[in-house]
C-alpha cells in the first residue's frame, strides 16, 4: 500500500430526484512509473491507480480503466443522476493490489 494516499470527494449534500449532480474526485497518490531507480540503485516498483470506479446504491454508475501515463494525483470529474437518496462509493486500485475507497451521502430535497 502505497503511503499518504487520500482520496477526496466533492457530492452535493443535496439534489432533486433525478437532477444531474457534477461529482469532482482526487486522490493524493505520487504513483511511481517503475522505470526510475531508488538511492540503491534498485528499480523502484511501480505504483500507479489503474482503475476508478464509482457506484450509487451499489448500482455501478461509472467504471474507468486508467492506463500507465496517468499523472500524479489523478482527477476525475463526471455528471450523474440522482434517482433517489443514497449514497455514493468511489473505490480506487492500485498496481500493488492496494484499494482505496470513499463514500459519500445525498439527500433529495
Amino acid at each position: 500500500m502505497a503511503d499518504d494516499v487520500k482520496p477526496r470527494v466533492k457530492v452535493p449534500k443535496k439534489a432533486a430526484a433525478g437532477e444531474t449532480i457534477t461529482i469532482k474526485t482526487l486522490i493524493s497518490h505520487k504513483m511511481e512509473s517503475g522505470q526510475r531507480k531508488g538511492k540503491d540503485g534498485n528499480l523502484i516498483p511501480r505504483s500507479i491507480i489503474n482503475r476508478f470506479t464509482a457506484e450509487f446504491n451499489g448500482k455501478s454508475i461509472i467504471d474507468v480503466t486508467l492506463e500507465a501515463a496517468i499523472s500524479t494525483n489523478p482527477y476525475i470529474e463526471f455528471d450523474s443522476i440522482v434517482p433517489e437518496e443514497g449514497e455514493f462509493k468511489f473505490t480506487w486500485y492500485d498496481d500493488d493490489g492496494s484499494v482505496y475507497d470513499t463514500s459519500k451521502k445525498i439527500a433529495i430535497g
